[in-house]
């Protein structure tokens, strides 16, 4: 009788495929020894090289496409799916773009605005923040985003340095239209979203808006020549002190829309935004992204620790946005049932340290950490898309191709880039903090900032490794582990960060050396445990037989400074170090930090609780670095 083996032989592979087989699996574990993150890599980099083959294609077919067109084309193509839900309230792609029609069609009926004119914005998280961008933006105006939160004299300096036609405020902000209209220049017209107005010469929006028509306007007004043309200014806190409006283009506008994309954010998401929209992060990264993908996104007045998973709830959230104080601030929350009982899947910004990342995952289930980096004003990104803790992104050989950048020796000191004897900056070695630079070039230009060609040059670095190469100096300090991962280490200059905002320190210093009292101020950051960034700390030099007049600091900084830049720590010293280059000495200082127990110096502490600055104890420099004193 045959055996089933003769009846059904079974067929003998080529020699080769063993070999083969064998070949392969040793490269896989190769890879995944060596290169563990070449697919992560690859497929992050093909979205990149496919963005960028899809504008540059509509570049060679001669078309301009903005963010704007595309949304226009999806109020066409869905015009009833949500685009905001705004305190329960849902607004279609159709309900915004006719809305934002209506208001194009106001201003073109009552103002003599010109394609390019500047139109300043100083209006809170609204949708009508939104309907009036997207309509001025129709009549081909440049958008100037003000920070409500800013006051009288660098409000004012915000205001004339982006030199607008027309100044549209928001109806919850009207008492800081009162603070600032007697020294407003007398030709912005002021424009407020109300039905009325109690001030003379200022003009009402929403009356008219009702009685507007919803038509288009014509094309030519809105429809870009060139990528690199200014759409928007979005203010910025650097080194000089007041803020500085950073011009941003068609392009960096398409390069911040695709960040939720490259995240792998999709059109059936719907994105939550606490963010304030003057910040680049929500109306680039967050407004833009959802006009990207298509998507849903629900906005809030302001940020709520108590109220945030409640609404990814209620709204059933996918994608968030954050900063790391936001994160910080969750985790702070008395721990709830049912935590983890939500649809969010993304989480998307920058800022968040090491251990509030762990804990954010450990108490809110498999959210992923998105993680990025860039400046407002910079040519260069970066975009952690392997999750891995800490880290801000990942470059490689091919990333750097497309972005080039460098981290080079920096002197802490002098305050300025080392250059060797040649008179050329040099790198520094992996695992080492360098200053990080972008090389400014045609696919990556630095657009600088509106009414002040000084600052922009400030921000640039020539001659930097050969002669005539220029750079994009980011004031950042970061450093590449040697699995290629970049991590942020500080910040330079006159600058710190504290609640998610840039703090000028030579702005703060300028508002407090104009009390009578004030001989000299040296403002500075200083790390407080359990809080991401630093907070504002001033030292002082009172004038000659003068003393410190407390209740007279307190309310000078209130009144002239925001809420975050108000300094909490105060120190009066009998005399101010200096370096050698005559500037004034902080780093001893903030290493000696705030200890009543080290400093003998007298310190005062900003009790937001009392509203006024109180001495610092000893008992209550424990009480804050516990956390039981809220900051």
């Amino acid at each position: 009788m045959r055996g089933w083996d003769d009846l059904c032989p079974l067929p003998v592979p080529p020699s080769w495929v063993p070999g083969a087989a064998v070949g392969i699996l040793s490269l896989h574990f190769i890879q995944k020894l060596l290169f563990p993150y070449f697919w992560a890599d690859l497929r992050y980099l093909l979205k990149v090289f496919t963005y960028g083959l899809r504008v540059e294609m509509y570049r060679l077919q001669g078309r301009v496409v903005t963010v704007l067109d595309k949304f226009v084309k999806l109020a066409e193509k869905q015009p009833h799916k949500p685009f905001l839900i705004y305190e329960g309230t849902i607004h279609t792609y159709r309900d915004v773009d006719r809305r934002s029609n209506r208001i194009a069609q106001v201003f073109l009926q009552h103002e003599a605005l010109k394609k390019g004119d500047t139109v300043a914005l100083l209006m809170g998280n609204e949708p009508d923040f939104i309907h009036v961008w997207f309509g001025l933006a129709k009549l081909g105006c440049v958008v100037a985003f003000l920070n409500f939160n800013i006051r009288f004299r660098s409000l004012l300096h915000c205001v004339s340095s982006c030199e607008p036609k027309i100044l549209v405020v928001g109806a919850d902000l009207l008492e800081t239209l009162e603070e600032i209209l007697p020294k407003l220049q007398k030709d912005v017209s002021v424009w407020i979203m109300a039905k009325d107005s109690t001030f003379p010469s200022v003009h009402t929006l929403l009356d008219k808006i009702e009685t507007a028509s919803e038509d288009p306007v014509p094309v030519n007004r809105c429809s870009a020549n060139s990528l690199k043309s200014a759409v928007l200014y979005i203010f910025t806190s650097g080194t000089t002190g007041l803020p500085k409006a950073a011009v941003i283009s068609h392009l960096q506008v398409l390069k911040g829309a695709a960040g939720l994309w490259g995240f792998g954010a999709t059109s059936e998401d719907i994105i939550y935004i606490t963010l304030p929209l003057y910040h680049s992060a929500a109306s680039l990264l967050g407004i833009g992204g959802c006009i990207e993908l298509g998507a849903t996104c629900v906005l809030k007045k302001k940020f709520s620790a108590s109220q945030f998973w409640s609404d990814c709830k209620r709204y059933d959230v996918t994608v968030v946005q954050y900063i790391g104080e936001l994160c910080r601030y969750l985790c702070n929350q008395p721990v709830k049932e049912g935590e983890k009982n939500h649809k969010v899947r993304l989480a998307v910004g920058n800022g968040v340290r090491n251990d509030v990342w762990r804990e954010f995952l450990d108490r809110f289930g498999a959210v992923k950490i998105c993680e990025f980096y860039g400046a407002t004003e910079g040519n260069i990104c970066f975009m952690n898309h392997t999750g891995k803790i800490g880290s801000v992104g990942r470059t490689n050989f091919f990333y750097k191709l497309f972005f080039p950048f460098d981290l080079i020796k920096y002197d802490f000191q002098k305050d300025e880039p080392i250059r060797n004897k040649h008179g050329w900056c040099e790198k520094v070695k992996k695992g080492e903090a360098g200053l990080l630079i972008s090389k400014v070039n045609a696919k990556n230009p630095f657009f600088g900032y509106a009414g002040n060609k000084r600052h922009t040059e400030k921000k640039l670095l020539c001659d930097v490794f050969k002669k005539g190469d220029l750079y994009f100096n980011t004031g950042d300090l970061m450093v590449q582990d040697h699995d290629n991962f970049l991590y942020f280490w500080d910040r330079i200059g006159d600058t710190f960060r504290w609640k998610g905002e840039n703090v000028a320190t030579t702005e703060v210093s300028d508002v407090i050396v104009m009390l009578d009292f004030i001989q000299e101020a040296n403002v500075y950051g200083v790390s407080v445990p359990g809080h991401e960034g630093k907070v504002g700390m001033a030292s002082l030099i009172l004038k000659h037989n003068a003393s410190l007049d407390l209740e007279q600091m307190y309310k000078q900084v209130v009144t002239y400074l925001p809420s975050y830049a108000c300094p909490l720590f105060l120190r009066v010293q009998e005399k101010m170090e200096m370096t050698g280059t005559f500037k004034q000495q902080k780093f001893q200082l903030v290493d000696e930090g705030f200890n009543p127990s080290t400093i003998t110096d007298p310190l005062y502490f900003l009790d937001n609780s009392k509203k006024a600055y109180v001495l610092l104890t000893k008992e209550l420099h424990e009480m804050i670095l516990s956390g039981k004193m809220k900051l």
